[in-house]
């Protein structure tokens, strides 16, 4: 019992480690400007507002390899050949894109990619059974 509650914390783990990383090089690659914060709510709007489609489709791209990763960790950490625990993951992820995006101000493709990429830990959970012999 306790491995499977591993496989799922540490699928969420590594998914969100995965999206942290990808938007961390994303801020890298299309800076805040001077005077915009996380704090000031209104400014850090404006900004993910403005960014150009290439930045938000690195933040989609993330979002899709955290959901694919999830998928494979928690199934091979489970060493259980039922996707619960990839599922459950990817209902993490879901619920958590819905609110970033709810908060932030989001274009319809980034909402279409974003709630089709959870999904990715079905490919994830598959390839985890091939890779493994569990």
């Amino acid at each position: 019992m306790l491995r499977k509650i591993f496989a799922v914390i540490g699928g969420i783990v590594v998914a969100n480690l995965i999206i942290f990383l990808v938007e961390a090089i994303d801020h890298l690659l299309y800076p805040m400007p001077k005077g915009v914060t996380y704090e000031n709510v209104e400014a850090f709007r404006e900004y993910v507002q403005n960014l150009p489609m290439e930045a938000k489709m690195i933040v989609i791209f993330g979002y899709a390899f955290a959901a694919f990763s999830a998928g494979f960790v928690s199934t091979r950490i489970a060493k259980d050949r039922r996707p619960y625990y990839a599922i459950f993951c990817g209902a993490v992820l879901l619920s958590l894109i819905i609110l970033n995006f709810s908060m932030l101000p989001t274009p319809i493709w980034m909402w279409i990619f974003g709630l089709a990429a959870p999904f990715l830990v079905f490919p994830g959970y598959k390839m985890a059974l091939t890779k493994s012999t569990v």
